[in-house]
């Protein structure tokens, strides 16, 4: 500092300034430099005398943890994974590292790795053994998704499982519900069997139900299904808030459910909206949803911050695919510590307000959590 202020000709002189301090207009500069260092020490007469220095309470590890607002723990983290039709299937999602395609026959291993590491919950994604315009397979007793639910109940009966209710991955053509001649989908007539879904998933076991689809009124339809099924005690966590976002493209790979025509932002919602954001939260909690959801996580922070001061009701955030698969191709090349991002990245999460978040670092964190 005191190099930087000489080319205006001042120097701090026991709290005062002084303008006869420049080097420029002294005889002796050696004098200059010694008069200057010894009135501008840190230990000096610089010396201030703070009351409040809020490094105090980071000096240590210590004190850090002592006094730290936000806690991400191992009970706030949900798993996603992603099951397929047939039998011996373990394939490692080229796009995602660390996640895999699983027979119902292979969850196993994948389900002991989840009891070990304590995650209290997985989200299950089904790829059927065959499409078709309304997503059949989606919805019958014996999908993948309904093995694996009742699989894994037989595995770990403590663990909560949570399903995606949507027919993206069923449908031919890879919208998310029932197409009209032109092209469109469809609001009221896709209800039904997004209702059928969530009946059939709760009848094998699931303990919650996660619409994703972005229809109007389907949180109402599903409660309403649920309930005269005899399903009352099954939740709702709602995909409230889900944008139509450039971040799910890895997940289009590990779900296979990529639009073959057209885009999705005729039903999810547009990413400059925010005050939108609300009206969804608010409709779904009024419809019956038990859990809120915003996706993505990341981008969407301030949209978080808000459901989380709007509402009462339970807040879920989804760390999706294009933010993980981010993460783990710079932590390849060694440009990043992924540890520490990954741990930054749900802290950030839960300081927005996520009471639950839905990533798939979900087992790496766990174990890091518990270090």
């Amino acid at each position: 500092m005191p190099a930087a202020l000489w080319p205006f000709g001042f120097a701090f002189r026991r709290g005062r300034i002084s303008q006869d301090a420049h080097p420029r207009g002294l005889t002796n500069p050696a004098r200059f430099s010694a008069r200057f260092s010894a009135r501008c020490t840190p230990w000096g007469d610089l010396a201030l005398n703070l009351k409040i220095r809020h490094r105090r309470l980071r000096r240590t590890e210590t004190l850090r943890r002592m006094v730290r607002e936000t806690h991400v723990r191992v009970d706030d983290l949900i798993f996603p994974m992603f099951v397929v039709a047939g039998s011996g299937v373990r394939s490692e999602i080229a796009s995602m590292p660390g996640n895999f395609h699983l027979s119902v026959d292979r969850l196993a291993p994948e389900i002991d790795r989840v009891a070990q590491a304590r995650v209290p919950a997985v989200l299950l994604f089904g790829l059927p053994e065959n499409k078709d315009a309304t997503g059949s397979e989606g919805y019958a007793d014996d999908g993948v998704v309904q093995q694996a639910v009742a699989e894994i109940k037989r595995l770990a009966p403590d663990l909560c499982v949570v399903t995606d209710v949507c027919l993206c991955e069923y449908t031919s053509h890879g919208h998310c519900g029932v197409l009209s001649e032109r092209g469109e989908v469809l609001n009221d007539p896709t209800l039904d069997l997004l209702t059928r879904m969530a009946i059939s998933h709760a009848q094998a076991g699931a303990d919650i139900v996660a619409p994703s689809d972005m229809m109007d009124g389907r949180v109402a339809a599903i409660r309403q299904g649920l309930d005269d099924a005899g399903l009352a005690d099954t939740a709702i966590m709602s995909y409230a808030v889900k944008y139509a976002s450039a971040f799910y493209g890895p997940f289009r790979e590990a779900a296979d459910s990529a639009p073959q025509f057209g885009d999705r932002r005729g039903y999810q919602m547009d990413p400059p909206n925010a005050r939108e954001a609300l009206r969804e939260a608010a409709t779904d909690i009024e419809e019956g949803a038990d859990i809120i959801m915003v996706k993505p996580a990341l981008a969407y922070l301030d949209i978080l911050k808000s459901m989380r001061d709007s509402f009462t009701a339970p807040v879920a955030a989804y760390n999706v695919s294009g933010e993980f698969s981010m993460v783990k191709a710079a932590a390849a090349r060694g440009w990043i510590d992924e540890r520490r991002v990954v741990l930054e990245t749900l802290t950030a999460i839960k300081r927005a307000g996520a009471d639950l978040i839905l990533t798939y670092h979900a087992l790496d964190a766990a174990a890091w959590l518990e270090q």
